[in-house]
């Protein structure tokens, strides 16, 4: 994550903002934007969409990727507009002014982050693990793997990240490279006509069922994998020209990520058989592997995996601990998540805290319920975003920014509510609600945080700048 920072209202940066060296190029934008997108979710969640949609996985991806562009324009948007760090609880705070709505959206995100981080941690210790070491491994080695993951995660978090723009393009180029092997040993099987390829596949539907509601239902998981677009606002000042460069960086990143992403779940659906992928909700890829005609080595990909994996897991929990933490350090939850280490200057108290809410979760939650859980909070974060845009179009600003149609924020409110209510009708219909219970007892925790900071400090008045959330 970029460092904190603030801005003055409706004009540009100010203060130690203007220190801030703009280097980084359209080139290495695009980088972080696709490799904030690339990650756990293609590499886990192609098979849950095969088994709602059938063969034609690629429908429900691009279904997921138009309807994530529609937000991702408001975030052009609005990062041009307000180039502080900060995202969503920013754009919500100046459009609504209400601290308490704010602080909402700033847990929400942060719950997503550590829902996320939650279902990479379980993937971590499921298939592409057991591929790795080449043995078997129960759901509950999966949960301590999982817990084992997190901790370690938590250390790493502790001894302090200083996360750059080269390191993230160099992860990058490791995830685009296992999407890279994929293709080519799909392309080898598909002209070779070897094992079970059925090149007609991928354009048939699960058999008795609804067309539109399957690729409803399937564009409602595949949207975890396009999710991380938003976090790439965080980089706008440090961006060359970023009123022309972000808007191109952003909607291209998705870009380039969706076309991945039709091009992975197409050769995957042709390669290997529909029942086959819905059967493995953790490693689904490494079906094509195994299928493959060019004996390359699971192992090697599943490590690639693992690195995709863990690399999704870290960032998520350290900005998850980041926002907790300038959230104690502005009055708005209690104090002592503010607290630094002596000597690593981290936030070990908020990272003790984030890393209790996660393991609570690994080892009590399926990757499927927490990767919806974290796709529901966000779509409601993205339905305000979306808002936003609309409302701030009364403040102007001096300074050049991107405009975007306004039809898009209201296909994007619509779109999202739409996503919104098939997680939701599903969860209700097929899983006893798990995962709106699951997300609201997220905010019930941030709710009761919140409370007893009133309760501590009184009836003071609440000052929550959202730019000074990462510290």
């Amino acid at each position: 994550m970029a460092t904190a920072s603030t801005h003055t209202a409706g004009g540009p940066p100010s203060g130690h903002q203007e220190q801030l060296h703009r280097g980084i190029s359209p080139r290495m934008l695009l980088f972080f934007v696709l490799g904030d997108i690339l990650g756990a979710g293609i590499y886990i969640r192609v098979g849950s969409v095969a088994g709602e949609v059938g063969g034609a996985i690629w429908s429900a991806f691009l279904v997921a990727l138009i309807l994530a562009a529609f937000t991702a324009a408001s975030y052009a948007e609005l990062v041009t507009k307000y180039p502080g760090a900060g995202g969503a609880p920013l754009y919500c705070n100046r459009a609504f002014r209400k601290p308490f709505f704010t602080f909402l959206v700033a847990f929400a995100v942060l719950a997503s982050g550590i829902t996320s981080a939650c279902v990479a941690a379980r993937s971590f210790g499921s298939r592409y693990m057991a591929s790795l070491l080449g043995v078997e491994i129960d759901p509950l080695t999966t949960a301590l793997i999982g817990a084992a993951f997190i901790l370690v995660i938590a250390v790493i978090n502790f001894i302090g990240v200083n996360e750059s723009v080269k390191t993230n393009i160099a992860l990058t180029i490791v995830e685009l490279g296992g999407l890279i092997i994929i293709m080519i040993i799909g392309a080898a099987a598909i002209f070779s006509g070897s094992g079970q390829v059925d090149t007609t596949r991928p354009f048939t539907f699960a058999a008795d069922t609804n067309v539109a509601l399957a690729i409803l239902a399937g564009t409602a998981i595949a949207f975890y994998a396009l999710i991380g677009f938003e976090d790439a606002v965080n980089m706008a000042e440090e961006t060359q020209n970023p009123h022309r460069v972000f808007p191109r960086a952003l909607l291209g990143g998705l870009l380039a990520a969706g076309v991945i992403y039709l091009i992975v779940s197409t050769i995957a659906s042709a390669v290997v058989p529909t029942n086959t992928l819905a059967g493995n909700e953790t490693g689904p890829l490494l079906e094509v592997v195994d299928q493959g005609p060019l004996g390359i080595s699971p192992r090697i990909f599943s490590l690639i995996a693992l690195i995709a994996i863990t690399n999704t897991a870290l960032l998520n929990m350290v900005m998850a601990s980041r926002v907790v933490y300038g959230m104690a350090r502005q009055g708005i939850i209690p104090d002592v998540l503010s607290r630094t280490h002596s000597s690593r200057r981290t936030p070990y108290v908020a990272i003790i805290f984030t890393t209790l809410l996660a393991l609570a979760l690994v080892t009590t939650s399926t990757v499927s319920d927490l990767a919806d859980t974290t796709v529901m909070l966000l779509l409601i974060v993205f339905v305000i975003v979306n808002g936003s845009v609309l409302l701030l179009r009364r403040d102007p600003v001096n300074h050049p920014h991107f405009t975007t149609p306004t039809v898009l924020p209201v296909l994007g409110i619509l779109s999202c509510l739409l996503v919104l209510y098939q997680v939701v009708r599903d969860d209700i219909t097929d899983e006893g609600a798990r995962v709106v219970t699951l997300g609201a007892v997220l905010l019930g925790v941030g709710l009761v945080l919140y409370a007893i900071d009133r309760m501590i400090g009184g009836k003071r008045e609440v000052a929550f700048d959202p730019a000074q959330l990462e510290g």
